[in-house]
């Protein structure tokens, strides 16, 4: 039993009927998809340069090694037209992808012809396919493509920041490496730029320490370690500057990049975002500062400034007659004073005299030593003169700093030689001086 379903399509200028029929079915010629590995090669539809057979589909699968592109290119094209190319048609995909879809004569219909144009897959692997209906009204000789292995260029469209460089791309044949600025190494990853900063020691008593290249963006994948160690008795106190950036996360506590202190028994942080830590007392003389930072981000870092505080010592008090350099409203451990006395008058410790004397105060808020006094010079008894006599200026016969005497001679057959006046004063050194003679004596002699 036969039954016939006459059906009309205008498409493309072609009248097309089929009749459908209950034991005869139509059956597409299709062969296995024809692998390409090579770096260039040449595909052809079936028989070109005669006539492609009806019924047929026909698959290149072409794969060139990472780092290349597959550029496609046409250098004859001649299938039968159609609307939308639903009759014969070459179609090119890539990842799923459909690049272009044609069919038609080159000179006739360039709007779906590839015509001049080269299509580039977006990586290394493009995959053409060729397929026919079941007649054609006229002879086409099918095409003639030719495929080439193009290279990329990683450094110029490498814009995934799991794949870009952080300092420098190099581009090669097939593939690119990466390297990085002056004291920076490369990390394992071979893209990811890191700096070496695990043995950073302080031991001045004021600095400043930042995150690498601070203010601009801080290196990728590095664990710097920052120590800072003065000697016992000193407390180190942290400023933090309010220019802080480190990466962070909205809901959980620091999981990218972090600032970390240990002081001692204490740990501080961790800190990251955009808030400052501000100021830190770490009642320590050693702490370690530690500084990570994950393989992502673009963060302007962090900078302190970091100061020794000691335990304060009580007021130093002048002595009499004496001053302390510098005078201060507190003081803290290490700090030291001079103390000097005024003119006339000398430093007395332990009955030694010296002209000034140091104290510092030391851990746990203790000065070094006490205040000494300050001791008037004293020019003691002056010497006598043969036949002369000394009388003294000052009441109670005093012979400290800026008492006076006088010589003269003891009977008025002897007179002074030179002919001075005889006065003397005892000066700061505690030495009796004459205006005229010095320290020299004068004497009496028989006139």
């Amino acid at each position: 039993m036969n039954q016939e379903a006459p059906r009309a399509e205008p498409t493309g200028g072609k009248m097309r009927y089929f009749l459908v029929w209950s034991l005869c079915a139509f059956h597409l010629i299709k062969a296995d998809a024809i692998e390409l590995t090579d770096m260039f090669g040449e595909i052809q539809s079936p028989n070109f340069p005669d006539s492609y057979p009806s019924d047929s589909e026909v698959n290149w699968n072409i794969s060139v090694p990472d780092g290349f592109r597959v550029k496609l290119y046409f250098m004859h094209f001649d299938l039968e037209s159609s609307y939308l190319c639903e009759y014969d048609y070459v179609k090119v995909e890539s990842e799923d992808q459909v690049l272009a879809t044609f069919c038609g004569r080159e000179a006739t219909d360039t709007e779906q012809t590839p015509g001049q144009q080269s299509i580039i897959s977006p990586g290394s692997y493009m995959s053409l396919m060729f397929r026919s209906d079941f007649s054609n009204e006229e002879r086409f000789t099918g095409f003639d493509a030719h495929y080439t292995a193009v290279d990329i260029d990683e450094c110029l469209e490498k814009s995934d920041e799991e794949l870009a460089c952080d300092h420098h791309c190099h581009n090669y044949i097939g593939g690119y490496y990466c390297s990085c600025r002056f004291g920076y190494i490369l990390h394992t990853d071979n893209r990811t730029c890191k700096v070496e900063c695990s043995d950073n020691l302080f031991t001045q008593r004021n600095g400043v320490i930042n995150s690498p290249d601070f203010p601009r963006s801080y290196p990728k994948s590095s664990d710097c370690l920052y120590r800072i160690e003065l000697e016992e008795g000193f407390f180190i106190s942290l400023q933090f500057e309010d220019n802080f950036d480190i990466e962070d996360h909205p809901e959980v506590s620091c999981p990218y990049d972090y600032i970390k202190i240990k002081a001692g028994n204490q740990e501080f942080g961790p800190f990251c975002g955009e808030k400052s830590p501000g100021r830190i007392e770490t009642r320590s003389n050693s702490i370690q500062i530690l500084f990570h930072s994950d393989n992502s981000g673009e963060n302007e870092g962090w900078k302190l400034m970091y100061t020794a505080v000691g335990d304060p010592c009580p007021l130093v008090e002048p002595p009499i007659n004496g001053k302390i350099e510098p005078s201060q409203a507190t003081y803290t451990f290490k700090d030291q004073v001079v103390i000097s006395c005024s003119t006339g008058y000398h430093i007395l410790k332990d009955d030694v005299e010296s002209e000034t004397f140091q104290i510092e105060c030391m851990k746990g808020g203790m000065w070094s030593n006490k205040v000494p006094i300050c001791k008037i010079a004293d020019c003691k008894t002056p010497p006598e003169l043969d036949y002369g006599l000394v009388t003294f200026s000052t009441p109670h016969n005093r012979t400290t700093y800026q008492s006076g005497i006088q010589y003269s001679c003891q009977h008025p057959y002897y007179q002074m030689v030179p002919n001075v006046t005889g006065t003397y004063t005892c000066d700061a050194g505690g030495v009796w001086k004459s205006p005229e003679l010095g320290t020299r004596l004068p004497s009496c002699q028989a006139a």
